[in-house]
């Protein structure tokens, strides 16, 4: 199978991990063409373990519930294609881009690569879902932004940066855009997936 992007796309708690790694699975069992997950959280998470200033100052933005600068983002993620990416494995990019603008830089990366159309999956989920997700998450893990206070920031946060990145991405005609209902069962959600980007 000729290697294939896929970006993951959502609010706080729509699934977005869970699905990139179901899906993730699943390639894996079609073919031997590796895999490349680009989790920008968890990559931010461990580069907050640093002792930098840079490290340190990351680390609060994200705690009080803002997005971090673009030019972190791409820093995160293109690093990682810079030393990992030999031009033969899938691209699973989960939690970014989150701004226009780095949306903008990251489409730059698909025909550099010489990779077809990348597909935007994007799980459509209510902020009253994803607030009750995230408060079921925080109860099990204790991450400082799942509390209350960062939470109303994210929400912001998603509603005038993300929300308008979605929306480019819509009338976007270089990327494979799919409108996916994140609210149902994860296996439904799956399903679907796997359907539209013919994987079946």
């Amino acid at each position: 199978m000729q290697p294939q992007s896929f970006v993951f796309m959502g609010r706080y708690g729509a699934g977005k991990g869970t699905q990139a790694a179901l899906l993730i699975e699943r390639l894996k069992k079609r073919d031997s063409t590796p895999v490349i997950h680009i989790e920008t959280g968890a990559e931010f998470r461990k580069f907050f373990q640093g002792e930098t200033y840079t490290a340190k100052l990351s680390k609060s933005i994200i705690e009080q519930g803002y997005l971090m600068p673009e030019f972190m983002c791409v820093y995160i993620w293109g690093s990682i294609l810079e030393g990992k990416f030999t031009g033969k494995e899938h691209l699973v990019f989960d939690g970014t881009p989150r701004k226009l603008l780095e949306a903008k830089m990251l489409q730059g990366v698909f025909p550099f690569y010489s990779f077809p159309k990348p597909w935007l999956i994007y799980l459509d989920v209510e902020h009253e879902e994803s607030a009750k997700r995230i408060s079921l998450r925080s109860a099990n893990s204790g991450r400082k932004d799942d509390g209350a206070e960062a939470l109303e920031k994210r929400r912001k946060a998603y509603e005038e940066d993300i929300v308008p990145t979605i929306e480019w991405y819509k009338t976007n005609p270089d990327v494979n855009f799919l409108d996916i209902d994140g609210e149902r069962p994860i296996e439904e959600v799956h399903a679907e997936i796997v359907k539209k980007i013919g994987l079946e």
